[in-house]
């Protein structure tokens, strides 16, 4: 495996409709996978992110308030709204990955007609899908606080810049 790339990360304030996550910021690997995008779901699962799909992003604000979720773009390019309306656009390209801690915000904004992307969870986790909804609160932000971290980086394995983020944190 090369060596990680430069990291991009954003943390994202509760906005009243998505709660975000105070504590973790969103990763993105920009073109960790470049030239390897074919290979992303089996590294995934090899790194411990598994109950993994591919697919493409819900064009609507939505998070998942009980796991964590990895998503490497395998071909084309997506416009991602991360962090909810007051959010950041993110536009990404085959190769790239992100992470998203629980409870962050993610829609897809537009995407090539040839976008795909690969979706994992640590451990193979099941998750919900979200959309901020009255009388989500407060067991959303109870379920987002219990997530543990997750024992690999999806893309570098135990010993990737994920960990090292993420609990250097605590």
């Amino acid at each position: 495996m090369k060596k990680p790339p430069e990291l991009r990360t954003f943390l994202f304030q509760d906005d009243g409709t998505i709660p975000n996550n105070r504590n973790l910021p969103v990763v993105l690997y920009p073109g960790a996978l470049k030239g390897q995008a074919d290979h992303t779901e089996s590294l995934f699962n090899r790194h411990s992110w598994r109950n993994s799909w591919t697919n493409g992003v819900f064009p609507y604000h939505h998070y998942h308030s009980n796991a964590h979720e990895v998503l490497g773009v395998i071909r084309g390019s997506v416009t991602l709204q991360l962090g909810g309306e007051q959010g950041k656009q993110v536009e990404l390209h085959a190769g790239d990955v992100v992470v998203l801690p629980a409870g962050t915000g993610h829609k897809r904004l537009g995407s090539s007609g040839d976008f795909q992307i690969v979706g994992a969870y640590p451990g193979g986790m099941d998750y919900n899908v979200r959309t901020g909804e009255a009388g989500e609160r407060p067991q959303v932000l109870q379920e987002i606080d219990q997530v543990p971290l997750p024992d690999a980086d999806p893309v570098f394995g135990e010993s990737g810049p994920l960990l090292r983020l993420w609990k250097g944190l605590f």
